[in-house]
Formats: C-alpha cells, structure tokens, sequence
C-alpha cells in the first residue's frame, strides 16, 4: 500500500483510499468485489454509468445505491469506475446521506440528488465529496450510547464487554444492546469491526506494517485482519494492497 499521509496527492494517482474518523472513501477501478455485508452504510457511486447491486432475490440498477448495514449484497460497475463512501452509522452523515436519496427499493436507497459521478482527485475535492454526499448537521445520539462509542474510539483493541459498557451507561444489558443497535443503526459486534479496520486502515496509511496494525487495532493476526476486511468490503486487504493504493488521511 502507498503510504502517503502528508504530501500532496497527484491528479493521476489513483486508486485512492481516504479515511477520516468514522468515514471512508475508496475512488477508483472497480475491484471486482464478492458478495459481503459490511457494519457501515456505503454509498456506491458508478463514475462512467450505472452500476448493479443484488442483494437476495432483489436486483438494483442505478448511478447512486446506498447500501445499508448488515445487508448481503453483491455489486458490480460493469467495467466503470467508482467511488464508494463508507458511513459510521453513529454519524449525522449517514443520515443526512439517507435523506437525500430520492427512492428506496426494497432495503436498498437510489437516486442520491447530488451530482456525485466527478470522482475525487486530491485531498480537498475529497472533502468536498464527502460533504456534498453525506453533509455534517447537529444531529444527536443518545449520549448514553454516544458515550460508549467514544470509548470504543478511544482504545480499539481493548475490547470492553458489553456488561462493563452497560454499567457506564446506567442500564442492563440487554437494554443496553437493544438501545446501542437502535441508536446506532448496527450490533456492538459489527460497530467494534468498523472501528478496527478503520483504525489499523489509518496506521498503515502512517506506515506501519500490517503486523503492527493489526495488532494496535485487536486483531488476533493479520490473516483476521484481512479476513474481516474481506468480510466487510469485499476483497482482502492484501488484494487491495496490490493495486497499489494510496491511503490518504487528510
């Protein structure tokens, strides 16, 4: 993987992950992705035409398709390019992302309003696809559940038990993790993994090496990491390295 946290981001310099706290963007060929369920809602964004997303006996052709949490679903460019946005559902984004789309198809939401299909090139026009597809508002969750999340932020590889969890948040458990999928779109579990992989994704963009990066972030191996990076986008770490990928972290 390109390593490449500071200097400036050639225009021709694709693919391109970026990576900020609790979002995620991948610009570029399409990576010919197997059928996953990721713990975040993607926004999938055909560059040179419409793209396909199949999840059970449901087929969605369209430019724009936002994918939510937990849903199986297999997508394909047919040989376009594309920019997918990955959501933290804790974030005001992924509901303001939700909002914009014009139709919802069974789970799947299409037709986002904006014109998203210009790919990003560099680290400002990043940020500025981001905002146009998933803009920042005031919105709240929970602060019992906001508390926990930012506990999870804090030390990814910890792994504080629910119970404990819980306790900090004034309820049982069981309510704790009913309230905690309810508020944040996704299990305890699922929303652990996003931090993780978004946390060791970012410490191989400052140049540690998988093994390192992995640990720090509470994989057993780099085989679990790259395992549960398949499992969530749809193709191994390792395979994703080989494109030669630039990880930015504006």
């Amino acid at each position: 993987m390109t390593r490449s946290a500071a200097a400036a981001l050639p225009r021709t310099c694709y693919p391109a992950v970026w990576l900020w706290p609790g979002q995620a963007m991948y610009s570029g060929p399409a990576l010919e992705l197997e059928p996953h369920s990721g713990s975040v809602w993607c926004l999938a964004v055909g560059v040179d035409g419409p793209l396909t997303v199949t999840a059970g006996t449901d087929r969605v052709e369209a430019r724009s398709v936002l994918i939510p949490p937990r849903l199986t679903h297999h997508l394909t460019t047919h040989g376009g390019r594309l920019v997918s946005c990955y959501l933290d559902p804790t974030s005001d984004r992924a509901a303001n992302c939700r909002d914009a789309c014009r139709e919802t198809r069974s789970e799947l939401l299409v037709d986002h309003r904006a014109a998203l299909t210009t790919p990003p090139v560099d680290d400002e026009s990043a940020q500025a696809w981001l905002n146009l597809a998933a803009p920042a508002s005031s919105h709240l969750i929970d602060p019992r559940i906001a508390g926990a999340t930012t506990l999870i932020r804090a030390d990814p590889a910890a792994g504080v038990p629910a119970s404990v969890l819980a306790g900090h948040a004034g309820l049982s458990e069981s309510r704790f993790l009913h309230l905690f999928r309810h508020e944040v779109g996704t299990s305890l579990r699922r929303y652990r993994l996003w931090v993780r992989l978004i946390h060791a994704g970012s410490a191989i963009g400052a140049g540690e090496s998988l093994t390192t990066a992995a640990a720090d972030a509470g994989f057993a191996s780099p085989s679990h990491l790259s395992d549960s990076f398949k499992a969530t986008f749809g193709l191994t770490a390792s395979r994703l390295l080989a494109t030669g990928v630039t990880v930015r972290i504006p």
